[in-house]
């Protein structure tokens, strides 16, 4: 049964996608890279260094290995952190300063493997001629512009919906109906250029009621056919607060990006402007919201906008007190009588 088709009452969380079985479903050279080194690192780590494996494993949580692989370290769950099983608390984590960089952390295989291979190229040539070596350093520093990954202050104001990606606002369209939305929908699409932040994030503030994975085309992802056609991964998200609106993320792959990243569980809770995943090298992203009396749709098509920062839409403040209304209310509001 989908959300859309449950009776009124609190929205069940689904179970996850049989066909999310990674926070990138689609594969992808440098994952299997990455997942072969690990192999070896943890051959290393077990002959050569048995106490930091005991240490761990100690403070090793979960209460099972979802991975293919044997778990030491916050390393070998990078990939596998949606499905649940096995992790480690913040402080004992000794690779979270990774998350402080200035680049995606999901993206450092390909910053070490393409951006290091063209600096590395960059300096045999250099060695030789220098002006041959430009080329592939530039080559070098697009690939660590396209994973940058800078902070952002997001707004707190009550009612707003912000942009799920960097880009260019290239359609506002209207639906009849939307099965998980439940009626009326406005859809808008961001096109994410080569040039553009490709870390997506949380509109509001939200729990996760499911995921699902659709593989497909590459169209670019500047044709209306790529929303229908192309590789992508939905969203289904339910506001935290009153009236618990549902709405959609639709991460949805392009001409050059195949690989989709999202390390979301359901069930998970997220925060407003939270990362929620990437779509590696030019995409496509949408964000269906519910067509209610109240909102403005703020995003005009041209528009660039700005992942966990640009205003997208406003919903109306929601009424509280005595004798006010709070307008739309979800079943699961309606059934709770918030």
């Amino acid at each position: 049964m989908s959300v859309s088709d449950a009776p009124a009452g609190p929205v069940v969380v689904e179970p996850m996608d049989p066909g999310i079985t990674s926070i990138q479903p689609g594969g992808g050279f440098c994952m299997r890279i990455e997942l072969a080194w690990g192999y070896w690192r943890r051959w290393y780590l077990k002959t050569f260094r048995p106490g930091y494996v005991a240490r761990m494993r100690a403070l090793r949580r979960g209460g099972e290995n979802r991975c293919p692989h044997e778990v030491l370290d916050p390393r070998d769950v990078k990939y596998y952190r949606n499905q649940g099983g096995y992790w480690w608390s913040e402080q004992d984590d000794p690779f979270r300063w990774r998350d402080r960089l200035p680049v995606a952390r999901v993206g450092l295989g390909e910053v070490v493997i393409f951006g290091g291979g063209c600096f590395l190229i960059a300096a045999a040539l250099a060695a030789l001629w220098w002006p041959a070596a430009l080329v592939p350093a530039l080559a070098g520093l697009v690939v660590l512009w396209f994973f940058r990954d800078p902070p952002r202050r997001v707004p707190q104001d009550e009612g707003l919906v912000l942009a799920p990606a960097d880009g260019k606002v290239v359609a506002v369209e209207e639906l009849d109906d939307e099965p998980h939305v439940g009626g009326p929908a406005v859809v808008i699409s961001i096109f994410l250029s080569l040039f553009d932040v490709h870390i997506n994030r949380a509109p509001v503030a939200a729990r996760v009621i499911g995921l699902s994975y659709r593989p497909g085309k590459f169209l670019s992802a500047m044709r209306p056919a790529a929303a229908r056609e192309n590789e992508q991964l939905a969203i289904r998200l339910e506001e935290k607060s009153p009236p618990h609106r549902r709405m959609v993320v639709r991460q949805i792959s392009g001409a050059v990006a195949r690989r989709i990243v999202c390390w979301l569980q359901p069930g998970e809770r997220i925060e407003r402007g939270a990362r929620i995943g990437m779509i590696k090298l030019g995409s496509r992203t949408e964000l269906v919201l519910p067509r209610e009396p109240g909102l403005v749709v703020e995003a005009r098509v041209g528009q660039k906008v700005r992942a966990g920062v640009s205003v997208v839409a406003r919903f109306a403040p929601v009424a509280t007190g005595p004798g006010k209304s709070r307008g739309r209310q979800s079943p699961r509001a309606e059934e709770s009588g918030s």
